[in-house]
C-alpha cells in the first residue's frame, strides 16, 4: 500500500491512499490519520488493503494525484520517536573525516545512532529555514522505516516483523555547529533541525525484490539546482541492515508503533555516483584537490530527493525543498 498525508489544517492530517502509479488518491476509509492506522495495525492492514486494492483496480476511483500540489505533509507529521543511524561506513568516514575526528574502533561492529527531534517534521515541499549562513546547512538524503510494536530484545531474525512502512528523508544537518556540540560529549542536539520526507510511505511488499535482508536495492537520486548530485545505489554498501539496527535500538528497551528509524546519509565509495550529502562532495574535493570547493546550502539553493523502481517509476515521491533565510 501506499499512504500520504493531507493537509488539513490539524498536525496530524488526514490518512489517503495512494494508487501504486501515483495517478490517484482517495481518502481512507475508518482511520482518520496514519498514526491511528498504525496504532491499530492487525486489522487496518486488511481494512485498508481493500480499499487499496479498488484504487489500483478501478479506474474510475480516486482524484487527480497530480492536483494536490503541496496540500501533503509528511507521511507522519509528527511521531513518537525518531531515531536516525549512519549504516553506511564510507559516509561516517568521511564526515569524521571533514571535522578532524576519529571513527570509533567499533566502527564495523556496533551501530551509530542518534535520537532526533521527532515533534515538528518539514512538510515534503517545505522551505528549508536558514538562520544563519555560517552553520553550513546541509542536506542528508536517507532511507527510513517505520516501526510497529518493537519489544525489547528483538532479534536480528526476528526484526522484519517490525517493519511496516519505508520512506525517504532529508535530515537537515547544521555542519558547523556539529564539532563544537560534540566536544560536550551529549550528542546532537541544535546542530539537527527539522528533517524533511518524502510524501508517500509504503509497505514493504511494494518495493518486490528490491526489499530484502533489511536493505533497499535501489539508487538514491538526489539533485541540487536542478543537476544530479549523486544516485548511489542503497543496499550493496549498507553495512547494518534495518535488521541490525533494529536489534542495536532495542537492546535496552522497546519501541512504539509509529516509530521512524532512519539508515543515515546513502553513500558509496565510487566516487561516480556522487553524493548524498554536501559534507561528503566537500571532503572528497579537500582529498582530491586540497580545497573545498562547494559551499554549504544557500538561501534559494533547491534540494530534490527522489527513488524510482527498476521501471524508471516514482515510488514515494519527490522530496522538493528550497532554502529561505529566516
Amino acid at each position: 500500500m501506499k499512504f500520504a498525508t493531507l493537509d488539513n489544517g490539524t498536525r496530524d492530517g488526514e490518512l489517503i491512499l495512494v494508487s501504486r502509479d501515483l495517478e490517484r488518491w482517495q481518502k481512507a476509509r475508518s482511520y482518520p490519520h496514519l498514526q491511528a492506522a498504525l496504532d491499530d495495525w492487525g486489522q487496518s492492514q486488511k481494512v485498508l488493503q481493500e480499499q487499496y486494492d479498488l484504487l489500483n483496480d478501478d479506474p474510475s476511483q480516486g482524484t487527480s494525484w497530480a492536483a494536490l500540489g503541496g496540500k501533503l505533509l509528511s507521511p507522519l507529521p509528527r511521531a513518537y520517536e525518531w531515531v536516525d543511524g549512519s549504516a553506511y561506513i564510507n559516509h561516517i568516514e568521511l564526515v569524521r573525516k571533514a571535522r578532524g575526528a576519529e571513527p570509533p574502533a567499533t566502527l564495523y561492529t556496533d551501530p551509530l545512532v542518534y535520537q532526533g527531534g521527532s515533534g515538528t517534521f518539514l512538510a515534503p515541499t517545505q522551505e528549508i529555514p536558514l538562520r544563519d549562513p555560517e552553520w553550513g546547512l546541509d542536506f542528508e538524503s536517507e532511507i527510513c522505516v517505520v516501526l510497529n510494536d518493537t519489544p525489547m530484545g528483538t532479534t536480528k531474525a526476528k526484526a522484519g516483523d517490525s517493519i511496516m512502512l519505508l520512506m525517504l528523508c532529508n535530515d537537515v544537518s547544521l555542519r558547523n555547529l556539529i564539532p563544537e556540540e560534540l566536544k560536550k560529549g551529549f550528542g546532537f542536539f541544535t546542530s539537527k533541525p527539522s528533517s524533511a520526507f518524502a510524501p508517500i510511505a509504503v509497505t514493504p511488499d511494494e518495493l518486490g525484490e528490491s526489499f530484502r535482508e533489511g536493505r533497499c536495492y535501489l539508487p538514491m537520486k538526489t539533485y541540487l539546482n536542478g543537476e544530479l548530485f549523486g544516485d548511489p545505489e542503497s543496499g550493496e554498501e549498507m553495512h547494518f541492515s534495518f535488521y541490525d539496527l533494529i536489534e542495536h535500538i532495542t537492546k535496552t528497551r522497546s519501541f512504539t508503533a509509529g516509530t521512524i528509524l532512519g539508515s543515515g546519509t546513502v553513500s558509496n565509495r565510487d566516487e561516480s555516483r556522487g553524493s548524498s550529502c554536501l559534507a561528503e562532495k566537500r571532503m572528497r574535493e579537500k582529498l582530491n584537490d586540497g580545497e573545498v570547493k562547494t559551499p554549504f546550502l544557500q538561501e534559494n539553493d533547491h534540494i530534490k530527493i527522489e527513488m524510482h523502481d527498476q521501471n524508471g517509476r516514482s515510488i514515494f515521491g519527490a522530496i522538493d525543498q528550497r532554502v529561505k533565510r529566516v
